[in-house]
């Protein structure tokens, strides 16, 4: 693939945080059908508190991180756009996909915070399809586009953490 003629990206057609949303408000909903709760003893309560907050921060300062390094790299953050150049640095350097853990962590943060197990174990069939719809296509584009750098890059770091 000549890097001065890509103009479709990956061909990622869904975007992957309405997939997060979809799953997240299934979970919400599930709650009213069968209770799922996640503080079984009230007395822990403000711990499940911080735990939720620290996890859904960490998530929304890996979106953060992430976004900065494709904004550095001048390269597109949306998956179905073009992609200029493999980050392979920074949080780049543990996780090929960091976005997509940040959003299994808010998830989870927000699962816990409103003790909903549905909500929270959501972030599974999320992260199933967010492989089967993104990733993928992403992977197989990028080995395309940028070959034996990009295959490097993918033995050497994992693709979720």
């Amino acid at each position: 693939m000549n890097n001065d003629t890509d103009i479709k990206g990956p061909a990622v057609k869904f975007p992957p945080p309405l997939v997060f949303i979809i799953f997240m408000l299934a979970g919400y909903a599930l709650q009213f059908v069968k209770l799922f709760n996640i503080k079984i003893n009230p007395e822990f309560s403000t711990v499940f508190t911080a735990i939720a907050i620290v996890v859904f921060l960490s998530g929304c300062a890996i979106i953060a991180i992430s976004i900065l390094a494709f904004k550095r790299a001048q390269t597109h953050v949306e998956p179905w756009q073009p992609t200029s150049a493999i980050i392979s640095t920074g949080i780049f350097a543990y996780s090929r996909n960091p976005i997509y853990l940040a959003f299994c962590l808010i998830t989870i943060g927000v699962g816990i915070y409103l003790d909903n197990g549905w909500i929270t174990l959501s972030f599974i069939p999320s992260a199933f399809i967010i492989f089967n719809i993104a990733i993928k296509k992403e992977e197989l584009y990028l080995a395309e586009k940028f070959g034996e750098e990009y295959l490097q890059y993918k033995d050497k770091v994992r693709r979720w953490f």
